[in-house]
């Protein structure tokens, strides 16, 4: 049997759970990789304890390494409310739904000069936008409503894709040249539709040079601008994935998202994201 049918609340979805499409970042440990801030790359190396190598090609008979990484700016990664407070709040007990309706768009940035949007810190004008018009136009090009990601009160996710679209996504350096992030208009329209998921395939929300300040994170959780502690009126069971990557080839449009993280007692995991196409 190929075919699974899930039922979320009073809606069923059937996917083929043989063909899924992954939207993740490999994380290649010593190979090529994103790299957000110019941090240290991530790296492994065998583990050594007297004669005895963790490493096959040396003698060992097996492998077993140790592996040195910053999930937030070497690839796929999953993050929870605790990526800005205080407390230590893990996005293994943040992240609760396996299966999630989800709505993929594509959309291409634009400069600050020409959004007519603003942001936390000053824009410089050659800075690149993902504006409230731009992802409203693209969920209208899909007939969207907002009632879709309300209903039932069902936990939803919003995946963007930013154009251009090609591979140089997968080893990316980021960090003389500022990536596109959101404007403050789009989170407060993600946060009014209800999304509770949202992933970018950028290496953060928010401008990545911002005086600290991570106003998108903190409108998307509902945390005050400033604060570093939650409140309960705060979205604790949102999360954010950044520095995905989704090919071409999977089109806009609806589909069940399963976000699978490492079980990881920390603000964020690395992550594999995978698509089912419903019906």
């Amino acid at each position: 049997m190929t075919k699974l049918s899930i039922q979320i609340n009073d809606q069923s979805y059937v996917v083929n759970r043989k063909n899924p499409l992954h939207i993740s970042i490999p994380m290649r440990f010593n190979g090529a990789q994103p790299n957000a801030y110019g941090v240290e790359k991530a790296t492994s190396e065998p583990c050594q304890a007297g004669e005895i190598v963790g490493d096959t090609r040396r003698g060992g008979s097996v492998n077993f390494e140790q592996y040195k990484f910053i999930p937030h700016c070497s690839g796929t990664h999953t993050e929870c409310v605790g990526h800005i407070t205080h407390e230590r709040i893990s996005v293994h007990d943040c992240l609760r739904e396996a299966f999630i309706p989800a709505r993929l768009i594509s959309v291409k940035p634009e400069k600050a000069a020409d959004s007519g949007e603003t942001y936390a810190v000053e824009l410089n004008e050659n800075d690149l936008l993902i504006t409230r018009k731009t992802i409203e136009n693209s969920l209208e090009n899909l007939k969207f409503q907002i009632s879709d990601f309300k209903l039932n009160g069902c936990p939803k996710a919003l995946i963007i894709r930013t154009l251009p679209n090609d591979e140089s996504k997968l080893t990316k350096t980021y960090l003389e040249e500022i990536p596109p992030f959101l404007t403050t208009e789009a989170m407060l329209f993600l946060r009014e539709t209800g999304i509770a998921h949202l992933l970018v395939d950028l290496p953060s929300i928010d401008r990545i040079f911002d005086e600290g300040k991570l106003s998108n994170h903190r409108i998307f959780w509902n945390v005050a601008q400033g604060a570093f502690e939650i409140s309960a009126e705060s979205l604790i069971y949102n999360t954010i994935t950044e520095l995905i990557y989704v090919r071409d080839e999977i089109a806009d449009g609806n589909y069940l998202l399963n976000l699978q993280i490492a079980p990881f007692a920390s603000d964020a995991s690395p992550s594999r994201p995978i698509l089912f196409a419903i019906r």
